[in-house]
């Protein structure tokens, strides 16, 4: 059990290898720090990262999870998303803001996407009016943008490490969004899926390790939900021009428990052993659960 002064908001242990398990936390004061749990006094790495509190972090280059650079991106209130190699002291490598003129959106969620060689990353940021932005680190540019009209709270790849497969976005109004991110239609962007689960926020999703076609959503309603997304015949057609285009395939609920009175925030799969997971709610309780049959669907 370790105490900061600043009120820790979120956390990742994934630009770090399974030997060292530095964990990077972002904080209320919009500081990204990264600690040695072995000597946790003071951290390995420190920087005042945004104006505001750090609501989002993920890591990538890690635990044998994706090509590339161990990186660490950061989503704010400040309306900026930023990309931290920790071998660089006090500058990002690279800085996603609002444009002039633009106004400043609260960035709830971040995530690593597409690391498949050493070239290759995107990051894709959600914020509070309903936006997804779509980062390409190679090119630093904005590759994809739309808005799922509304707060964007989880954003998640099926997988950090390969092509770009599939994308899923929760919303504050209960829906969630599966993208198809293997066809880009110069127009249209992704083909994509919706699904309403129900009144209250979708606070998280994950998709499981083993099989990243299943994943779970966390609620308002203190339930998870665990759906299966199946492909269509033919993931890409050709529209009336000849472009290719992606098709949306469909989701299909497996199983759905109500565990709390209050909303599931957080929620994770375990990589090693099929099915075991842990979620904690705002009733202060931490929980462990096992999810059997996976094998079956």
């Amino acid at each position: 059990k370790i105490e900061k002064p600043k009120p820790i908001k979120c956390g990742t242990f994934g630009a770090t290898s399974l030997q060292q398990r530095y964990v990077a936390t972002g904080d209320f004061g919009g500081n990204l720090n990264i600690w040695n749990l072995e000597a946790p006094e003071i951290p390995v790495y420190s920087v005042k990262g945004h104006k505001e509190i750090i609501n989002s972090i993920d890591g990538v280059g890690g635990l044998g999870v994706g090509e590339g650079a161990p990186e660490i991106v950061t989503g704010s209130r400040d309306g900026t998303v930023k990309v931290w190699d920790p071998r660089q002291k006090d500058t990002p490598v690279a800085n996603m803001e609002p444009v002039q003129g633009e106004s400043k959106r609260d960035c709830w969620t971040v995530a690593f996407g597409n690391a498949y060689n050493q070239e290759e990353r995107v990051v894709c940021a959600g914020y509070d009016n309903g936006d997804i932005k779509l980062f390409d680190l190679k090119t630093m540019s904005v590759r994809w943008e739309t808005s799922i009209k509304n707060g964007v709270c989880s954003v998640e790849f099926d997988r950090k490490d390969i092509n770009m497969n599939k994308l899923v976005a929760t919303s504050l109004e209960g829906k969630f969004h599966v993208f198809d991110m293997r066809t880009q239609h110069p127009t249209k962007g992704f083909a994509s899926v919706s699904e309403k689960v129900q009144k209250s926020t979708i606070w998280q999703v994950r998709h499981l390790p083993q099989n990243r076609d299943i994943f779970m959503t966390s609620g308002g309603a203190g339930s998870l939900h665990l759906w299966k997304y199946e492909y269509p015949a033919q993931r890409s057609k050709k529209d009336s021009e000849g472009t290719e285009m992606g098709v949306a395939g469909s989701v299909s609920l497996l199983q759905n428990v109500t565990l709390s009175t209050q909303p599931i925030s957080s929620l994770d799969w375990s990589p090693d052993k099929k099915g075991l997971c842990v979620c904690g709610a705002f009733d202060q309780t931490v929980r462990v659960l096992i999810v059997t049959k996976l094998n079956k669907v």
